[in-house]
């Protein structure tokens, strides 16, 4: 079966290398880059598709975790709205993607959210999504981590129904605390800058 999938793979890209080639050749005057051998192509691809360290360093959150979250409704520094909840990480497709179910409460209301962080071998960068039942839109965010493999901080925008403003920065940075313990903070660069977050998630292991 396995050895099928793989048949199955190989022919579909070789049907798409095919089908690009064909391509650069009617757009050949329109482009200067050249394009690769076919063995380049595949080699490439295997490159971009098989999950590497940083995949494996997602997978070490593979688990349950109990969460706490503190939202500062009115600013940095405020009193903050507080909530728990329960979070289900797990690799998918492969061990390419991570997962993120969580559940709980937000502000005295039920809560669920889901998340897919990724690495994008091409780009070099984490990447990741997140969507919830607290609102209609998919937050994107991609960054990198640091020289000590514990603080991934990552960047993108947001819109802000409330104000009428659109695409707000916002920094998100991850710390893992240890094994057992990781924390998550969100920035509104635009409105407050970068000195405090207006929320922090933690993130603890359940034994």
């Amino acid at each position: 079966m396995r050895r099928l999938r793989y048949t199955v793979c190989v022919v579909l890209l070789s049907l798409l290398v095919a089908g690009a080639s064909q391509s650069f050749a009617q757009e050949k005057k329109k482009s200067k880059v050249a394009m690769p051998s076919q063995e380049e192509i595949m080699k490439r691809w295997e490159a971009f598709a098989t999950p590497g360290d940083p995949h494996k360093w997602m997978a070490s959150m593979a688990g349950t975790w109990n969460m706490e979250s503190k939202w500062f409704m009115a600013g940095p520094g405020s009193e903050p709205s507080v909530s728990t909840g329960t979070a289900v990480y797990s690799m998918i497709l492969g061990g390419r993607y991570l997962k993120q179910e969580a559940t709980g409460t937000m502000m005295g209301m039920p809560f669920e959210g889901v998340g897919i962080n990724g690495y994008d071998n091409f780009k070099k960068k984490f990447v990741g999504t997140w969507i919830d039942n607290m609102g209609t839109a998919i937050s994107a965010m991609e960054g990198t981590v640091d020289a000590s493999g514990k603080v991934l901080t990552m960047w993108g925008t947001m819109d802000e129904p409330t104000t009428g403003e659109k695409n707000k920065k916002v920094k998100y940075v991850m710390t893992a605390v240890n094994a057992d313990k990781h924390t998550f903070e969100i920035y509104d660069v635009t409105t407050y800058g970068e000195k405090a977050p207006v929320a922090v998630m933690t993130y603890t292991r359940k034994k």
